[in-house]
């Protein structure tokens, strides 16, 4: 009976849970149904929204859809000083430069470049300025340069040498009394930095680079570890794997490096250094990734850095100062070439181009056509800035003639065999007529490419000469604007003799030393030099010797050292001044040394020299001409005007549609500049014209013309 019992009881609960389970999926069926048709108008709904956006879509214009640009959201972030209660927003400025320095850093001029340009902030308010980057300063922050503790940001007021941190209320209290009840945040603020550091404060120098901190800088509470702003935005990561100068993972330098990189050899304490404990190696951080191969145009071979060199002490081939062999360089690929760069010169972005080639094949320039002329037989060739005409090789004959002018140099033809149209008055000397259509030169760190025409500009960027003859220009995309060399710059060698740095070495009596003159490429516009010949400062490219720093500018290093001065039977013979020849005579007249004095110098009674053309007192430690059988004397200039290198029948035209003629100077015309009203004295004078044909006047020189319609006149010609 129990058993039969326990049996419909258990029937009984089976039933039980099968009607309960039937009323879930009844209830599940039409929670189903419900969802279903829940979703059937969810879907009617997006329908009915998608068609009203796709017609509100089209009715509204195409540029209201696009995003909003960065510089239209007038509201920026908070300014840092502004109190958090009533605070003042920075406005976002699209250009580069500020008009202040920034507040935050306290530099000017921006230090890093962005893919969109460089920007800036300021407050209108406070009339402050941020760079876009100095904008989001984080109260603390844990640097790299000091990853143990955190930094706290505070203010340094250099007028009473009171150390707060970044809350505004204590700000306020460092001011004396009278600060704080005329309270004007922007005079405040003026006025705090125009004060220097005070000496006397413990935190008076970055723990990094040791310069002075001024004004926000960041802190340790706990060690007295400083850091100022453009330190403190370095943040350069803890460890780099697989770097391409080592073969060990490296890790960050807790200090700054205060011997030489190993990759490049040179001590740089304000950079951020690397080390690997194992192998002993620290390296800057800018060094970790240097090219492994890589090609300067002052070579024709690739250079390979290697960690040291094992052949003897040498000179780097750009700087011309010696190269420690222990440390990394740049030497050539080629066994029998020695040829070795240090790091620093070799990855200068004047030296080269950034492209590097360590996976790239060797190209060859043979399969391109850079020859300047066809050999058409015999001494004949066609030229490629002569086209349908020949050319034939002659020698000089002695007689000279001022109409036979090389159309690639302007230089006269004198002294040297020259090639001649047998069909017009076309001269081309066969130096000039052999150089290549495609040119490495060390003044540039891309190929160079010849060009008969003077294209966009007549100033060469070397000599700053305004020429009409042959150019090298850069074709690079994003290069230097612009540049060109003309041919009588390009035919400097990287390294020379000069005449005029002999007589100086002479007079400082190192006869027995080699000096030569080198091609020094300045790394930055700021250094200036001394030219010794016409003693004008030097900014940029220019010659000089590394055992006594003679410097010589390019202008003055590509004139003639003689020359033929209108009718004269012989010529002027360039002199390379008189500073200290008559010094190292004695009262006899005799050299101290036994030595005839050779330096052209036509000697004056009185010790005054006059030029023959202006009439003027003449410099005699200044390079001037002279001629010893008229015992006569010439200013450089006077000599050499500024339109030598223009030749007769070129037309120029500016950025304005003006128009300037180059003409030839006869006898019989010699037209009176309208600038300074004298009679034109050079082979050659200009025209101006106005872009309608309008005639405005004769100009003796590009310099009279610059004066009266300024320099952009010559920015192109045909």
């Amino acid at each position: 009976m129990d058993h039969n019992q326990e049996s419909d009881e258990e029937i009984g609960e089976n039933q039980s849970i099968e009607e309960e389970l039937g009323e879930k999926q009844s209830s599940g069926e039409e929670m189903s149904q419900n969802q279903s048709s829940d979703e059937e108008l969810g879907e009617e709904m997006s329908q009915n929204q998608s068609s009203e956006e796709e017609t509100e879509v089209e009715e509204r214009p195409r540029w209201l859809n696009l995003e909003r640009p960065r510089w239209l959201n007038l509201e920026g972030p908070r300014c840092i000083i502004s109190d958090p209660a009533q605070p003042h927003y920075l406005i976002y400025r699209a250009k580069s430069e500020t008009k202040y320095n920034c507040f935050s850093c306290g530099e000017k001029d921006v230090t890093w470049k962005k893919p969109y340009g460089d920007t800036h902030y300021d407050c209108t308010v406070c009339n402050l300025e941020f760079h876009d980057r100095c904008v989001d300063v984080p109260s603390k922050m844990i640097h790299p340069f000091h990853p143990q503790h955190p930094l706290s940001l505070i203010f340094l007021n250099n007028k009473t040498g009171v150390i707060v941190n970044t809350n505004f209320r204590e700000f306020v209290n460092t001011l004396d009394p009278e600060q704080q009840y005329n309270f004007d945040l922007i005079d405040i603020l003026k006025y705090l930095q125009t004060f220097d550091p005070n000496s006397n404060i413990i935190f008076d120098k970055c723990t990094w680079c040791r310069k002075d901190l001024r004004s926000w800088f960041y802190r340790c509470s706990i060690c007295n570890f400083s850091l100022d702003f453009l330190c403190a935005l370095k943040t350069p990561p803890l460890t780099i794997q697989n770097p391409k100068s080592h073969h060990h993972s490296l890790v960050l330098f807790p200090q700054p490096l205060s011997f030489p990189c190993y990759a490049c050899g040179k001590s740089n304490m304000l950079e951020a250094s690397y080390a690997c404990y194992q192998c002993n190696y620290f390296v800057h951080e800018t060094c970790v990734d240097l090219p492994r191969v890589m090609k300067i145009t002052r070579h024709p071979h690739r250079l390979s850095h290697i960690p040291f060199h094992p052949a003897k002490l040498s000179s780097c081939r750009v700087c011309y100062k010696n190269v420690d062999v222990k440390y990394g360089q740049y030497s050539c690929s080629q066994e029998d070439c020695s040829y070795v760069v240090h790091s620093t010169c070799a990855t200068h972005e004047k030296i080269w181009g950034g492209e590097e080639l360590e996976w790239e094949p060797e190209e060859s320039d043979q399969t391109e056509d850079y020859a300047p002329y066809k050999n058409m037989g015999g001494d004949l060739i066609e030229h490629f800035s002569h086209i349908n005409h020949y050319l034939r090789l002659k020698k000089y004959d002695g007689i000279r003639d001022p109409k036979r002018q090389c159309r690639a140099c302007i230089r006269p033809i004198m002294s040297h065999d020259f090639y001649n149209c047998i069909e017009c008055d076309f001269f081309l000397h066969q130096v000039c007529a052999n150089l290549p259509k495609k040119l490495d030169h060390a003044l540039h760190r891309h190929p160079l490419f010849l060009v008969d025409s003077s294209g966009p500009n007549i100033t060469c960027s070397a000599c700053s000469r305004c020429s009409t003859g042959f150019k090298y220009i850069c074709k690079e995309y994003g290069c230097r604007r612009d540049f060109q060399l003309d041919i009588n710059c390009v035919l400097v060698p990287e390294c020379l003799t000069h005449k005029g740095h002999e007589e100086h070495k002479n007079r400082r009596k190192t006869k027995h030393e080699e000096h030569l003159l080198f091609i020094s490429t300045c790394y930055s516009d700021d250094e200036e030099f001394i030219c010794q010949s016409c003693k004008k400062r030097v900014r940029g490219d220019h010659l000089h010797c590394t055992l006594c720093e003679y410097v010589l500018c390019y202008k003055c290093a590509t004139i003639p050292n003689e020359i033929y001065y209108k009718y004269d039977e012989n010529p002027r013979s360039l002199c390379f001044g008189k500073s200290g020849v008559d010094d190292s005579k004695d009262h006899d007249g005799d050299d101290h040394d036994g030595e005839d004095d050779d330096d052209g110098a036509v000697d004056s009674e009185d010790g005054v020299y006059w030029c023959e053309v202006c009439e003027k007192t003449l410099d005699p430690t200044v390079w001037f001409y002279t001629n010893k059988e008229r015992c006569s004397t010439i200013h450089h200039e006077c000599l050499f005007g500024d339109t030598t290198y223009m030749k007769s029948g070129h037309k120029f035209i500016d950025y304005r549609g003006m128009q300037v003629q180059v003409i030839s100077n006869g006898s019989s015309s010699r037209p009176i500049c309208c600038v300074c009203h004298h009679h034109c004295p050079h082979p050659v004078y200009l025209k101006f014209y106005m872009g309608s044909g309008t005639f405005m006047g004769d100009y003796c020189s590009i310099s009279c013309l610059s004066d009266r319609v300024g320099s952009g006149t010559f920015m192109g010609g045909y």
